[in-house]
């Protein structure tokens, strides 16, 4: 099979590709990635090292980069997964957030029409498609905020409710990708994404919390000082946890059961029993790491969800896939993972 990875050197992109290239199967990989992102190139060197693969250094906002890949290469399989992916920079520069998630996925998609129609694409969406969900009432304990009124989580028929630059260039996205199935015709899979963490990711402030927040700790465990770091809001922010490895099963897995799931979106996480808000999650880092973190609370983000549960039945129950990780075994993984190559 031919693969065909947009972000390919990003944290799920490169763990993806690490995965084909070390199967026993025959599979060419082509990964396109513009190496902006923190850790980018990092993950390139690092794949270099694991087998052979085609590198095509373009950006999906680039009509012409992503339309002579498609148009030479005409993968089988198509894993849409390079985005602007953090809130925060979406508000700061809505246009950037537009062209690269709105406007680079139109550009694949149409490109994927044109020149490679049999091609299967699985596209890397969000669960800010769903807006800040405030329409419903919450409670809270000492440490995490509760939504009664959905105790197994959020499914796909939550109404959409773009809040945002990144919910709507994220959406936009989503919804062409269901829209070019129904009208064109082509194999299309959309992943509404709850939080992703593990090995290979270089978390910063605005994107990968829970790496971010272990990184904090691990800078305190090293540095006598323990400079403060900040949590925006109660800390009391709730979100289900998917290790990088589940994801990965469930992405390759969706591959071999994809003429039963395609044309339809599916909200994926850790589930009910890996949520963890931000306070939970710090004090399994003091535990992990033997400290007491320093840290201060900041006004809470625009536009920010109190709680996101993925409710993963409908993929579930559909390709006998759910995550096998827990979210303590996941986070002591990761700790690991940032201790040995972070010094």
């Amino acid at each position: 099979m031919k693969y065909l990875i947009t972000g390919g050197c990003g944290f799920l992109g490169s763990n993806i590709a690490y995965e084909l290239l070390s199967s026993n199967e025959d599979n060419s990989v082509i990964i396109f990635d513009n190496l902006s992102r923190d850790g980018s190139l990092l993950n390139l060197n690092w794949l270099k090292k694991k087998g052979k693969f085609i590198f095509i250094s373009g950006d999906v906002s680039n009509k012409k980069d992503i339309t002579e890949c498609i148009k030479k290469y005409s993968p089988d399989f198509i894993f849409h997964l390079a985005g602007q992916v953090a809130m925060t920079k979406s508000i700061k520069d809505p246009e950037l957030d537009f062209n690269t998630n709105a406007l680079g996925t139109f550009y694949l998609l149409n490109a994927a029409r044109i020149f490679s129609p049999s091609s299967k694409i699985i596209y890397s969406s969000t669960n800010k498609v769903y807006g800040d969900l405030a329409t419903y009432k919450y409670s809270e304990n000492t440490t995490r905020y509760i939504c009664n009124e959905r105790k197994n989580g959020f499914s796909e028929i939550e109404p959409l409710n773009f809040h945002s630059p990144y919910g709507s260039s994220k959406g936009c996205g989503d919804q062409y990708m269901l829209d070019f199935n129904r009208i064109y015709g082509l194999k299309t899979l959309v992943f509404r994404h709850s939080s992703i963490y593990g090995d290979r990711q270089f978390s910063t402030f605005d994107q990968g919390w829970v790496g971010w927040f272990i990184s904090q700790g691990i800078n305190q465990l090293k540095n006598k000082e323990k400079k403060e770091f900040t949590i925006s809001g109660s800390g009391k922010q709730v979100r289900d946890l998917l290790y990088s490895k589940d994801a990965i099963d469930l992405y390759l897995k969706s591959c071999k059961y994809f003429d039963q799931i395609y044309g339809y979106a599916y909200n994926i996480g850790g589930g009910v029993e890996n949520s963890c808000s931000i306070i939970e999650l710090l004090e399994i880092i003091e535990k992990e790491l033997n400290i007491k973190l320093n840290y201060k609370k900041i006004n809470e983000r625009i536009s920010d969800q109190k709680v996101f549960i993925a409710d993963i039945n409908q993929i579930t129950s559909k390709i006998n896939w759910k995550p096998t990780t827990s979210k303590i075994e996941g986070i002591k993984k990761m700790i690991s993972w940032q201790l040995q190559n972070f010094k």
